[in-house]
């Protein structure tokens, strides 16, 4: 039944396109279906030279100026400026993006877009989704993904699923490798500083004939602080150590077929401590990431298709040594998914991007008693299977008038059949003005853990969100200067919480299949509302001296029937960053300073239950930059320079003042 719905969709998308392929231009080509396909500029005829290009949007490389959406594109001269090590700390200077850590660099690091949840936010590496059907919420965990050998990172923003399917309610991280431009070419990034911490990393790759690849890897290690703050107890040091892996290659097979390999591997322990304070506890996390693809294109490049099969598995492990059965939490996470991708192009201006996915999710997860007397409980397991067809028309209707209209079709073996619309247009005039607005539907299917857990409710319901943006950008002097702002909106339903017993309904105080009682489940019983603003500034005095701020004002609060509106937790209201770099001429030094300013936020106080307020903090970098030669500079930068003390997450610790200095090679 599945396989046949899957093909009735993709032959109810293709025929649609046939009648305007008779009418097509000649020479015009279709981007490549692929989110970590190399930015090349697309078939709208008054693109711009050195136009920005996106991939995340619509899955395909596009001009900036014709996404409706809004999206922030860092790419690798901008990640080497930042310096940053984590791709987390790079995503919290970007506009509507906030961050929460227990404690220093490894442990639990949720992000926030525009005030969603942090399980709402859809993670890419490399084309590949990734996301951890053992967590509860099926968040990605960013503690773990240093920036390595990311090239470009993109971060859109609002509602996505149409595309992006399951999740993508708060927007998409696009994280992409690069493939090698020469015949050799390589990287090497050295650093160390604070606290002991020192990074290394190195990057090869070239093109031989018909095949190109690149490997790079990654170490890291930090003594760290305390995962609790001291205010709170914390006094021993909590350390964390990580390497990573990723490649990418890709062989041409004949004219027009090529065939794409892509994999990443990351391995890291972290000391962690619990609510009560100092532990010896340690937590592991493997992640795995594999993609295996073929692409074709025909009709002289106008038709291109993409198959794939991709694999993501996150094995986790929280160890107690002092218990005589150490093990605490054993929990493993696997996605395996089919994927089809095309793209057409109709006309010059036109085109279309269609495609099919099969995703089967699996998960097991238990936690073993300390005592070796008591018998390890069987592991809660679970499966589950979604198959969906997607499509997407991005028009050029007029010059510079670009309207864009998306479906989606889900069919889920647990909650049957869901379709999903979306909609925009950006305009972007003569005079530098360029105005979006969007419409997008979006929804999250609950997990396998909440679902199938000790805590699990198999009469779950999908979350499903609506929203809306408009937003008008002006630039001036050709670019060098830029000004825009963005407002929008998005309604959450059936946001799944946490249902405490015995006030909640006591038929389901009891584990499924037994009489065994439990302290709570997870139930439909949270209504969000957000709505917010994004102002963005630039400004490029020739290529010495450039400035970059950013204002995002949002409310997040709840809507539930009966509950008080107020802003949700760990979410601040008021968030700013401001930039400022300065290089001398002929590539010579260069100096850098980055401001962070964040507003109050509230958290759950463990201690007495109550809802505690977090002090807003402001946290300032500098940085500075030294040529050795045309391929070797020295740096050092300081991150929090002026050492503010501050709270992400009640009772946990932030990084203070820390310096770092390193040499970066690009060959």
């Amino acid at each position: 039944m599945k396989n046949h719905r899957l093909l009735t969709g993709i032959a109810s998308i293709l025929p649609a396109l046939l009648p305007a392929a008779a009418v097509a231009q000649a020479n015009v080509t279709a981007s490549a279906p692929d989110a970590a396909a190399a930015p090349v500029v697309d078939t709208a005829e008054d693109t711009p030279a050195g136009a920005i290009v996106v991939t995340a949007a619509t899955r395909t490389p596009t001009s900036i100026d014709r996404v409706p959406a809004s999206i922030t594109v860092l790419d690798k001269a901008t990640i080497d400026r930042m310096g940053d090590l984590s791709v987390a700390d790079l995503l919290v200077r970007t506009p509507g993006v906030s961050l929460s850590r227990n404690g220093g660099y490894g442990t639990a690091t949720q992000v926030r877009i525009r005030g969603a949840e942090a399980d709402e936010t859809v993670v890419v590496i490399d084309g590949v989704k990734l996301n951890d059907p053992s967590a509860i919420g099926g968040a990605y965990n960013f503690a773990n993904l240093l920036t390595g050998d990311a090239s470009r990172i993109e971060v859109l923003r609002g509602v996505q699923s149409t595309l992006w399917g399951s999740q993508a309610i708060g927007g998409v991280v696009n994280v992409v490798t690069p493939l090698p431009e020469r015949a050799l070419e390589g990287s090497v990034d050295l650093e160390g500083g604070s606290r002991d911490t020192v990074s290394a990393r190195a990057a090869a790759g070239g093109r031989t004939g018909p095949l190109a690849w690149r490997v790079g890897g990654q170490t890291f290690y930090t003594r760290g602080i305390s995962a609790i703050a001291p205010a709170y107890g914390g006094r021993e040091l909590d350390g964390y150590r990580n390497q990573s892996v990723a490649g990418r290659a890709v062989l041409d097979l004949a004219s027009g077929v090529s065939a794409d390999v892509r994999g990443y591997y990351s391995n890291g322990r972290t000391d962690t401590d619990g609510f009560g304070g100092d532990t010896l506890d340690y937590a592991l996390n493997r992640e795995f990431v594999g993609y295996a693809g073929l692409n074709v294109a025909l009709l002289d490049g106008r038709f291109r298709n993409r198959f794939a099969y991709t694999y993501t598995n996150t094995d986790r492990d929280d160890i107690d040594p002092t218990r005589a059965r150490p093990q605490t939490f054993d929990g493993i996470g696997r996605n395996h998914r089919l994927e089809y991708q095309g793209t057409f192009a109709v006309a010059r201006g036109i085109d279309a991007v269609f495609g099919a996915e099969n995703e089967v999710s699996r998960f097991r997860t238990v936690s073993p008693p300390a005592s070796l007397s008591q018998p390890v409980p069987a592991p809660d397991r679970g499966r589950a299977e979604i198959t969906s067809v997607y499509g997407q028309l991005n028009a050029q209707v007029l010059t510079g008038l670009t309207l864009t209209g998306g479906v989606r079709y889900d069919d889920n073996d647990r909650f049957g059949g869901q379709t999903l619309f979306s909609g925009g247009g950006v305009w972007a005039l003569p005079t530098g003005t360029v105005i979006r607005a969007s419409y997008s539907e979006g929804f999250k299917a609950p997990t396998l853990y909440q679902l199938l857990s000790i805590y699990g409710n198999q009469a779950l319901r999908p979350e499903r969100a609506k929203g809306w943006e408009a937003g008008v950008e002006q630039r001036f002097l050709d670019g060098a200067v830029t000004i825009g702002g963005t407002y929008f909106e998005r309604r959450t339903r059936d946001r799944i919480d946490f249902a405490y017993c015995p006030a909640a309904d006591p038929s389901l105080c009891v584990i499924p299949g037994t009489t065994t009682p439990r302290f709570g489940y997870y139930a439909n019983v949270v209504r969000a509302f957000a709505k917010g603003v994004e102002a963005v500034g630039h400004v490029a005095l020739g290529e010495r001296l450039s400035l970059d701020a950013n204002y995002s004002w949002i409310a997040s609060e709840d809507r539930s029937p009966g509950a008080i509106p107020q802003q949700l937790l760990r979410r601040p209201r008021n968030t700013a960053n401001a930039s400022a770099n300065y290089s001398f001429p002929d590539a010579g030094p260069s100096f850098g300073a980055a401001v962070r300013w964040s507003g109050e936020t509230f958290d759950f106080n463990n201690t007495d239950f109550s809802r505690t307020r977090l002090s807003p903090y402001t946290l300032v970098d500098l940085r500075a930059e030294y040529p050795l030669s045309r391929d070797v500079r020295v740096f050092i930068r300081g991150e929090n320079v002026l050492d503010e003390s501050y709270r992400t997450i009640f009772e946990y610790g932030t990084l203070g003042r820390s310096i770092y200095a390193g040499l970066r090679g690009r060959f």
